[in-house]
């Protein structure tokens, strides 16, 4: 049923509980994951002489957070790949479930604004991605 799922990761200790489920479901259903992590770049610097210095260093952060959890996701069996984005996470990861057309997206949950009743429960970034998903999403708490 699953072929393709989406991991989106921020690199907490929460999306590594939320991986075990990712792995799980990708074992029982033999599906490729793609590995998701967005970060965006603090623009309160960029005048800086440094500011070159500093964003190659959050591209191998982010590369970094990446390439674990692939890893993980290799060492316990499964296909997995990385993908790395520069830009606000909720387009990071619906911009993946469709190229990669993405039967699944698994994602944690947190509570950050609480500008609705669904942020409140789910998070902005989660709230966001169940509302225009092209495909099921498992919002994991």
């Amino acid at each position: 049923m699953f072929k393709t799922i989406i991991f989106a990761t921020d690199g907490s200790a929460t999306a590594d509980r939320v991986l075990l489920y990712t792995e799980h479901v990708a074992r029982v259903e033999e599906a490729q994951v793609v590995v998701v992590h967005a970060y965006e770049l603090p623009q309160t610097y960029e005048w800086a002489e440094g500011y070159d210095g500093l964003k190659a260093q959050f591209r191998v952060v982010a590369e970094e957070v990446a390439e674990d959890a692939v890893s993980e996701l290799e060492r316990g069996g499964v296909q997995a790949i990385a993908v790395v984005r520069q830009g606000p996470a909720p387009q990071a990861i619906l911009d993946a479930a469709r190229v990669h057309k993405a039967d699944l997206i698994v994602m944690g949950s947190r509570v950050r604004g609480r500008e609705n009743v669904a942020e409140m429960l789910l998070g902005s970034v989660s709230a966001y991605v169940l509302r225009y998903a092209p495909c099921p999403v498992l919002a994991v708490p």
